[in-house]
């Protein structure tokens, strides 16, 4: 009776972690934005990985121990270059464009996933997956709407950030057969920190100590939201939490509406509610096909 019910609360415990995740990865958005462009992009994006640096100390023996090759080494080494680029872009767009079109456009990466495993991984990319590449792209095109206004710099940043974070996934991907998850994460805090710092120098100014503070909570929710999200991985299939996850959208449309005035956009919107459907869909058909997961949920490919 007991082994029963435990089973069935599962799924249940997958959408309260992934509830939980979602809450972290928008706290994350808000701070950032409340920072906004008081710090340069590279300036923030580098004290928000040297000060969490300090919540790696668990993974520490791991890394020590994972006995790296070269190849693992390169690797991890390009993986903090790619990873650097989506950061900094990530960082620039927040200051240039709504919450909500930062949030919408940061759903591309798991489609540019599904196009990466195809052309790199040898995965098979049938009909129904080109299809919904297709629709996925079609909705970036409607939150872009090119030829009916202006595209600010903020929606040129989102396309590199999502290409950047699909590039450091797949990466993470191909290492994740050979290491932890716990190397994983410590190697990418290590040389993305590393990689935004020569960048960080160039345009540093001195934060002041609520600066720094914020920066630190960014730290800390972000490494809590990933924690957290593999928790409810855990605890239920993907195909059941994927969908909460999408649920950051009408978050980040409510707190910009709320917290930061942003009037809310229906093409925002619309074309970020079919960049889901399309990633939901391609979730969905990896799950019934049983086949290793490639395309990642939306928090995989976050800062």
């Amino acid at each position: 009776m007991t082994d029963a019910t435990t089973t069935s609360q599962r799924p249940l415990k997958g959408i309260l972690w992934m509830l939980v995740t979602g809450g972290c990865f928008v706290a994350v958005t808000a701070i950032v934005k409340h920072v906004g462009s008081e710090i340069p992009a590279a300036q923030a994006a580098f004290l928000r990985y040297a000060l969490g640096l300090v919540f790696l100390v668990p993974m520490i023996r791991p890394m020590l121990q994972a006995g790296l090759t070269r190849r693992g080494l390169s690797l991890f080494g390009l993986r903090g270059v790619v990873h650097t680029g989506g950061v900094i872009c990530w960082f620039y767009a927040m200051t240039q464009i709504t919450i909500a079109e930062v949030t919408a456009m940061n759903y591309l990466a798991p489609v540019y996933v599904t196009l990466g495993a195809a052309f790199f991984l040898g995965e098979r990319l049938a009909l129904r997956r080109i299809t919904a590449v297709a629709a996925a792209l079609l909705g970036a095109v409607i939150i872009l709407r090119p030829g009916f206004r202006e595209l600010s710099p903020g929606h040129i940043a989102m396309l590199f950030t999502a290409l950047f974070f699909a590039a450091s996934y797949l990466i993470a991907k191909r290492m994740s057969d050979t290491v932890s998850a716990a190397v994983i994460v410590g190697m990418l805090s290590i040389t993305v920190t590393i990689g935004l710092a020569p960048f960080a120098a160039v345009v540093w100014v001195t934060p002041t100590i609520d600066q720094l503070g914020w920066l630190l909570l960014v730290a800390a929710f972000a490494t809590a939201g990933h924690y957290t999200m593999t928790l409810a991985f855990a605890a239920a299939p993907v195909t059941v939490t994927q969908p909460v996850a999408f649920l950051q959208l009408v978050w980040a449309v409510l707190l910009g509406t709320v917290v930061f005035g942003e009037p809310p956009d229906e093409w925002v919107m619309l074309g970020g509610a079919i960049i889901i459907a399309a990633v939901s869909f391609i979730s969905w058909r990896e799950a019934v096909a049983k086949r290793r997961q490639i395309t990642p949920t939306a928090p995989e490919t976050k800062v």
